[in-house]
């Protein structure tokens, strides 16, 4: 025979008030943390209702418990702000990714910039990716433009830690949230941080498909060749669209 299970959680987490304290004796502390002594539960009770405030028991595994004398109200939003300023504190320690490429639009690029902008409005570090697709890393100039102007457009909100630096076929760059007394304020508002990160996961599972894919044929090449410059359409920073590039320079034209 099986018996539900009880969410041992939820009664780890509830909290006795008056009539609901089951010790017959409790140490109670008044609303400013002074100590009134150890009492039966009666006669705290009783003063509890004398001063038109209620009896918590804020330490139940005490010997004996421990109660405030406190309205019950005031208790749970104090508890809920703590709870709130202790998740503000871990975000600090937490880290996402942002990813860019060199030949990004203007729309995907502020979309980008406005993904960050709530990550360090919530005390979150980015860590700014440009990736290259094999024949776009013969132009990295291209690659540290974008990610300068962002640097520069973020400078209200983080800063970057060093400068930008290529790693492997990427260029990447750490920026810091700015302390919130010299940070601009989110133009968006509040944001929902999981939405943001889910968004930018999927934006980085399909960039990392395309990758995949341009990669297959080009690892097989011990040296390949890099494309002619060409002039055809631009991204809104000036760099070629190289993904429409696919002339390459024949070996009879070499000197």
């Amino acid at each position: 025979m099986s018996f539900p299970q009880r969410n041992s959680n939820n009664q780890r987490n509830q909290v006795r008030v008056n009539s609901k304290i089951r010790a017959r004796e409790v140490r109670v502390i008044d609303g400013d943390g002074k100590m009134l002594g150890v009492m039966g539960i009666q006669e705290a009770l009783a003063l509890s209702k004398e001063r038109g405030i209620d009896l918590v028991e804020i330490s139940p595994n005490a010997v004996p418990p421990v109660c405030k004398l406190v309205d019950i109200g005031k208790f749970r939003y104090d508890a809920a702000k703590k709870i709130k300023e202790a998740k503000k504190k871990q975000n600090s320690s937490r880290l996402k990714e942002i990813q860019l490429r060199p030949v990004i639009s203007e729309r995907d690029f502020q979309v980008k910039l406005d993904r960050a902008i709530g990550f360090f409005c919530s005390d979150i570090k980015v860590k700014l990716v440009l990736r290259f697709r094999p024949r776009e890393f013969y132009h990295k100039e291209f690659g540290f433009d974008i990610v300068n102007k962002f640097i520069e457009q973020a400078s209200p909100f983080a800063s970057a830690d060093s400068a930008p630096k290529i790693v492997g076929k990427s260029i990447t760059v750490m920026l810091t949230p700015l302390p919130r007394n010299k940070r601009a304020k989110n133009p968006k508002g509040d944001v929902s941080i999981e939405q943001l990160e889910k968004a930018e996961l999927e934006d980085q599972r399909k960039l990392d498909a395309e990758v995949e894919r341009e990669e297959g044929p080009e690892s097989k090449e011990e040296n390949p060749r890099p494309p002619v410059k060409k002039v055809g359409k631009q991204s809104a920073f000036g760099a070629p669209l190289l993904d429409e590039i696919n002339l390459e320079i024949s070996p009879k034209s070499r000197i």
